[in-house]
């Protein structure tokens, strides 16, 4: 009864009773439960091959080879490298969900997850061979699959089955160091039904030109060699080309001044570097297919904005990122954000590596630039072709009243190869004044210009309709 009272007594005085012998309790998570919900991180196919491309760039490797080999239900993806390779000690480590291992500045990897998530979100198993010695062909096999962690519920990793085809393609690890990947039991990308029929392959080849497309676009300044180390890739024996959203190779491009932001938030520091490019109408493109090629997977209108890279990796690529709405007349618009692993916790990357979070800090930076380049991108477009050409270069928009008053304009101007010269002028006047920090100044002469010679603003790209609209 007296030690009922004085418990009663300290509850009342609001002090937390504590019970004798009640220390640490491990509550390690249900492997069988959590496997499942770390299946739907938000990976794609095309994704989690690029998640597995990073481990192989942090490896330094030089080549790497994806097969993508359809045999029914024993259909397979492989990733191999030329890496540095690993350890058996260092392999098991990497299996591990959420691994002990620092990541060093500049690496590509992030959370400890990307081998295990992005491979587990395609197929019920994954193993992996490596070779670290050249001298010695001494190579470590492990396998994670998901039917015996289910089974024991435990997180465990074995030595992969006789049947499996980690065992047949250990073959390229005989030249040398290297990695490979290699994901089984398709369940996430074969159907579950008929994974031999002809859909099931049809499938598998579609995936493998989307994967050539994808990793050309995410890698293409590994592939270019922009990034101080260069990298080949191959899709089931097809290169990979770079696909760089910013045509370097067009003579018509404009390129406006670099810009860099020093970010603080919180215990992280970094330089966030701004490159912005306005690419060329079709008509002053070097061809029409290069024209096509450079409008990108989504085409103009969904390509324009921001390509956000962390350590020269793409991460993000088009879209405004809510500093302004896409427009028809600013499709030409892309721009670079650059920053490095040490601005991680202040761009919120996700596990996938698909989607940032551009922080409140940045975006005000950036609002500024933005209205710059989308000034120069709308000039640009209304310097663009006429007629026909105007409809198909838009998207789908057709008659657009800036086209309508271009074709206008044109009839006042004189001949193509004069409005191809006031363009050129036009633009070269607007490079200047925003690299000067005269663009406002140029930007009241031009609208007076407009009120006493409006066929020469317009010629030159400009009219304070177009302008004012966003202003």
């Amino acid at each position: 009864m007296k030690c009922l009272r004085r418990g009663q007594a300290e509850r009342q005085r609001g002090q937390m009773v504590k019970h004798p012998g009640l220390g640490p309790v491990d509550i390690t998570p249900s492997a069988r439960r959590l496997t499942g919900s770390l299946r739907d991180l938000g990976y794609d196919f095309t994704t989690a091959v690029a998640d597995i491309v990073d481990n192989s760039i942090a490896a330094r490797a030089c080549r790497i080879e994806v097969e993508i080999v359809f045999d029914g239900p024993r259909s397979y993806v492989a990733i191999a490298d030329d890496g540095v390779g690993m350890t058996a000690g260092e392999l098991n480590e990497a299996l591990r969900f959420g691994t002990r291992r620092r990541y060093r500045s500049g690496e590509l990897g992030r959370y400890g997850l990307g081998l295990k998530t992005a491979s587990i979100s395609q197929a019920r198993r994954v193993s992996v061979a490596t070779r670290r010695s050249a001298r010695n062909r001494r190579i470590a096999v492990r396998s994670l699959d998901l039917d015996h962690v289910a089974s024991r519920d435990r997180w465990e990793v074995i030595d992969p089955p006789p049947g499996s085809a980690i065992n047949r393609r250990s073959d390229w690890l005989d030249q040398g160091t290297g990695t490979i990947v290699l994901w089984e039991k398709l369940d996430r990308v074969l159907p579950e039904k008929r994974p031999e029929g002809g859909w099931a392959r049809r499938r598998l080849e579609q995936l493998a030109e989307r994967a050539v497309e994808y990793l050309g676009m995410v890698f293409h300044r590994f592939l270019e060699d922009e990034a101080g180390h260069r990298v080949t890739i191959a899709v089931n024996g097809t290169k990979v080309h770079p696909w760089n959203p910013f045509a370097p190779d067009e003579e018509h491009r404009l390129v406006l001044p670099e810009q860099h932001f020093e970010v603080s938030v919180g215990d992280s520091h970094g330089q966030v570097i701004l490159r912005r490019y306005v690419l060329p109408p079709r008509e002053s493109f070097s061809s029409r297919s290069e024209f096509e090629r450079l409008s990108g997977p989504l085409k103009w209108n969904r390509q324009q904005g921001f390509y956000i890279y962390r350590s020269n990796r793409l991460i993000q690529g088009g879209g405004w990122c809510g500093i302004r709405a896409a427009d028809e007349h600013t499709k030409f618009a892309r721009a670079s954000l650059d920053f490095g692993t040490e601005l991680d916790e202040v761009f919120r990357i996700n596990v996938p590596k698909m989607r940032v979070s551009v922080p409140t800090q940045v975006r005000t930076l950036l609002e500024r630039p933005v209205h710059e380049l989308s000034r120069a991108a709308e000039a640009v477009y209304r310097g663009e072709g006429s007629g026909q050409d105007d409809r198909q270069a838009g998207d789908g928009a057709t008659g657009s009243p800036t086209a309508e008053r271009h074709r206008a304009n044109r009839s006042v101007v004189g001949t193509p190869t004069q409005s191809e010269a006031a363009r050129t002028i036009g633009a070269a006047m607007l490079s200047a004044a925003l690299e000067t920090g005269q663009y406002e100044a140029l930007a009241r002469i031009l609208d007076q210009v407009y009120l006493t010679a409006p066929d020469v603003a317009c010629a030159l790209g400009w009219s304070p309709e177009g302008q004012t609209a966003r202003s």
